[in-house]
């Protein structure tokens, strides 16, 4: 199984009169690539996975596996809280030809930890893909536990966990009770250089949309072991990290490519448009940032 490291983007779906926009999210791939970003993760939290139809969800990933076309890779959200669609999802991932999936906590049900290693194992049994866990308790409203992660690092096709939970004692564990072959990813942008320092692999960004040549020269610095460089390129973003969460994401992400002239600026409700005052917020950063003209 591979190693799965580096600046990785949880990439936006862009949308076009109610259905999904193939040209941007095509011209969003070749971005992300050029930039030297790892990997592509559509259809997770960032590209509104939940109100996409499982059809169009299907779609999503195909086209970023095609188009991708092995310049990184392909990490596909396939998560649920059904485990049955869990399995649907991951199989129809192995059979796209996706290097991994990304499969998230049951959200709403609030499974107890047994819950979760029974779903997880499951997944795994279903199809001979490799799986990133995906914990963001603020979202699903359960925290996978560092020593539930640890036993299904034990899973042959579990090669690492995207970890948002804000705490660092818990990345912690995880790094120090898992072997060099599993890969703990920051899950939140404003913690990646904290969590670099214990060291994580990478890192799962919304920020990387909009800046992936910066993100994914953090990575290198860290991998290089520059980490005064790597501090500095995080002070650079953390304006542009706050940026990303004025309001649910990926409203704001999605206004910031809007802004920049890459994607129309169209949601799925129940999301909706940016306040004018958070726009407006948002609009300060990015000419911060240099990302307006």
């Amino acid at each position: 199984m591979s190693v799965f490291k580096g600046s990785m983007v949880a990439i936006v779906t862009p949308f076009h009169n109610g259905k999904i926009d193939e040209a941007s999210l095509r011209k969003l791939i070749d971005l992300q690539v050029d930039a030297g970003t790892a990997a592509i993760i559509p259809c997770g939290t960032t590209g509104e996975s939940a109100t996409l139809t499982h059809e169009e969800h299907e779609r999503v990933v195909s086209i970023t596996i095609e188009h991708v076309a092995g310049r990184a890779k392909v990490i596909a959200g396939a998560g649920s809280n059904a485990t049955a669609s869990a399995i649907q999802l991951h199989k129809y991932s192995y059979k796209a030809g996706a290097d991994a999936a990304l499969q998230i906590t049951p959200y709403y049900n609030k499974p107890m930890q047994e819950g979760l290693t029974q779903h997880f194992t499951a997944i795994a049994k279903s199809a001979d893909l490799p799986i990133i866990l995906y914990n963001v308790p603020g979202r699903t409203g359960v925290n996978m536990l560092p020593e539930t992660t640890i036993a299904l690092s034990k899973v042959e096709t579990i090669v690492g966990v995207k970890e948002a939970s804000g705490k660092l004692e818990q990345a912690e564990k995880i790094i120090k009770k898992t072997g060099d072959e599993f890969s703990l990813l920051s899950g939140e942008d404003a913690l990646n250089y904290e969590l670099y320092k214990l060291g994580a692999k990478g890192t799962v960004s919304v920020t990387c949309n909009v800046q992936p040549k910066l993100c994914a020269q953090q990575y290198t610095a860290v991998k290089e072991g520059n980490m005064t460089l790597a501090k500095e390129i995080q002070d650079k973003l953390n304006p542009l990290h706050d940026a990303m969460f004025y309001e649910t994401n990926p409203q704001p992400v999605k206004t910031a490519l809007s802004l920049m002239g890459y994607i129309q600026e169209e949601y799925r409700l129940p999301l909706v448009s940016l306040s004018e005052q958070n726009k407006e917020r948002l609009k300060a950063v990015l000419r911060e940032q240099g990302l307006l003209g």
